[in-house]
């Protein structure tokens, strides 16, 4: 989208669903006007407790309709040509694969499972104050894995070093797991602007990914 789209609007989070209407991944805005323009996917949206789809240009004309009595929890893109609101789920019209069956281990999740806190002082802090911290230190087996990789605050990292908590007489705040359902979607989900992918992702298809 040209004109004056606001780049934080266009990296907002769209939920893709394939052709059977199952929850398959989430991309940005920017990606999802993209297949909407290229005719890969239609808007799914929700009208007085009905599902509705929309190609991009009937899209536009219902945009057009609601510009004039614009809700709280809608976002807008403006350009030169006209003001498009953002759709919240797209689905793929020639796609039908499933969903992958695990949650990503990345960093990303690993931050979002923990909530951005540390998991020793229990304190929130942003991403870049954060690190990840191996339970079990690397030099004495520990793996790379969901149940030993916490995060924590600089200070506790350097306060635990290369030991275990209980060598360094600290207590975890939680005991990590390996999450069943994507943190990231959990985050989404505590926004009401994200209210109606709830009707897609029940617990078999709890696996979505961001990219």
């Amino acid at each position: 989208m040209g004109g004056a789209a606001g780049t934080g609007v266009l990296e907002m989070s769209v939920l893709v669903l394939n052709r059977f209407y199952v929850a398959i991944h989430i991309v940005s805005v920017r990606r999802a006007f993209t297949m909407l323009a290229k005719e890969m996917a239609e808007v799914v949206s929700i009208e007085d407790g009905q599902w509705c789809s929309y190609n991009f240009e009937s899209w536009q004309e219902v945009s057009e309709f609601r510009r004039a009595i614009k809700e709280p929890d809608q976002d807008w893109i403006k350009t030169f040509r006209l003001e498009i609101q953002v759709p919240r789920i797209v689905r793929l019209l020639g796609y039908d694969r499933m969903p992958r069956s695990t949650v990503k281990f990345n960093r990303r999740n690993l931050f979002a499972r923990d909530e951005n806190k540390c998991q020793y002082c229990g304190h929130k802090y942003p991403t870049s104050e954060l690190s990840l911290d191996h339970v079990k230190p690397r030099s004495q087996g520990g793996p790379t894995t969901w149940d030993n990789v916490v995060c924590a605050c600089v200070g506790c990292n350097v306060k635990k070093g290369g030991r275990t908590p209980e060598q360094a007489h600290m207590k975890l705040v939680k005991k990590p797991v390996k999450p069943k359902t994507s943190p990231l979607v959990s985050v989404k989900l505590g926004s009401a602007k994200y209210q109606s992918w709830k009707a897609f992702l029940d617990n078999a298809y709890w696996t979505v990914e961001l990219k």
